[in-house]
């Protein structure tokens, strides 16, 4: 502060000095700063009133930047924007927070979190309220105790309370004989797992798809939801079908076929059991197939997951002589009395 004090009574002092020893006194302090600056080429370790008396005559002078030697005119800009920055925060300062919340109430709101698993921040910041207890939400759901456990409703849990009314789709791949690739489309149904509709085509455009669902959900058997995988097929013109037939389109997430997983192991087992075990030829070929082996698995074939029925609730057979019925030329059989 004393070397700044003493600046200044100098630059009082020059303003009554001749312009030409002016001149000489600037020219000679130019050339000591050049030669200090090439035998002390280090960087000068400046104080903080020295930044603020060169942001200060950066500010009254915006030309002297093109004067400074010891440090370069980027820095001076840069610490006059730091202490523009610097200002402002304290300008805007909070004069206070929030009031702190007593530990009683903490204590309360984690008692209540862990005696009442299923309720939220709502639910207990209601309760707090009737107890004339005024805190926020907001407060409420940081000070709630965190568990992992806590029944919150998992996709696994959506699907099973809404089996009813939850049809899955999908698209697989079968090839010909020629080298061809064909797509059969399949439509689930999760109550009790039938195939409730398929078709084939070589092209499976939107247009299409929109037309195979407006079939398989005839007049209002359309179910609620509708679980499907991110194919580009299902664009804009199939999803606007859905929509118009009252169906909540519920498309998988990326990489996750599990949560499509109903319809994926169906199509597993129409490859392990039908696909890969015959040759395909066209179109006509592969729909007589899959229409054989869905009347198969509708109505014969038995599901673990169904208590080893079959979907369409095959009767019990108890009396008369068993008789085999071959399906798909003998890949399978179906037995019955008679």
């Amino acid at each position: 502060m004393i070397a700044i004090g003493l600046l200044f009574v100098r630059m009082l002092c020059d303003c009554f000095k001749p312009r030409q020893q002016l001149q000489a006194e600037i020219l000679v302090l130019r050339h000591q700063l050049n030669v200090l600056r090439q035998r002390a080429p280090r960087r000068p370790h400046l104080r903080w009133t020295d930044r603020a008396l060169l942001i200060w005559l950066y500010r009254r002078c915006p030309r002297i930047l093109s004067a400074i030697t010891i440090v370069r005119p980027e820095t001076v800009l840069r610490w006059h924007r730091m202490g523009f920055v610097a200002y402002w925060r304290w300008k805007s300062r909070s004069p206070g927070g929030r009031p702190r919340i007593a530990k009683e109430v903490r204590d309360l709101i984690r008692r209540m979190s862990l005696e009442n698993p299923i309720w939220g921040a709502t639910k207990i910041h209601g309760e707090l309220l009737k107890l004339g207890i005024q805190v926020a939400q907001s407060t409420v759901s940081i000070y709630m105790v965190p568990r992992p456990d806590r029944p919150l409703q998992t996709w696994k849990t959506f699907v099973r309370n809404h089996m009813e009314g939850i049809a899955s789709i999908d698209l697989f791949v079968v090839p010909t004989i020629a080298f061809q690739q064909l797509f059969a489309f399949l439509v689930l149904g999760h109550e009790r797992r039938r195939l409730l509709w398929f078709a084939v085509t070589r092209n499976p455009t939107a247009e299409w798809l929109a037309r195979q669902i407006t079939e398989a959900f005839p007049w209002d058997s359309a179910p609620k939801y509708l679980i499907r995988d991110n194919d580009r097929a299902f664009g804009v013109a199939f999803k606007a079908r859905v929509r118009a037939m009252g169906i909540r389109d519920r498309p998988t997430s990326y990489h996750s076929p599990w949560q499509n997983g109903y319809v994926e192991r169906l199509i597993g087992s129409i490859r392990r059991e039908c696909t890969d075990h015959l040759l395909v030829f066209n179109v006509e070929h592969l729909r007589r197939i899959l229409s054989k082996y869905a009347s198969y698995y509708n109505e014969a074939r038995t599901h673990v997951s169904l208590g080893k029925d079959a979907p369409c609730r095959r009767p019990v057979e108890r009396f008369g002589d068993i008789v085999a019925y071959p399906v798909l030329g003998g890949l399978h059989h179906r037995y019955a009395r008679i």
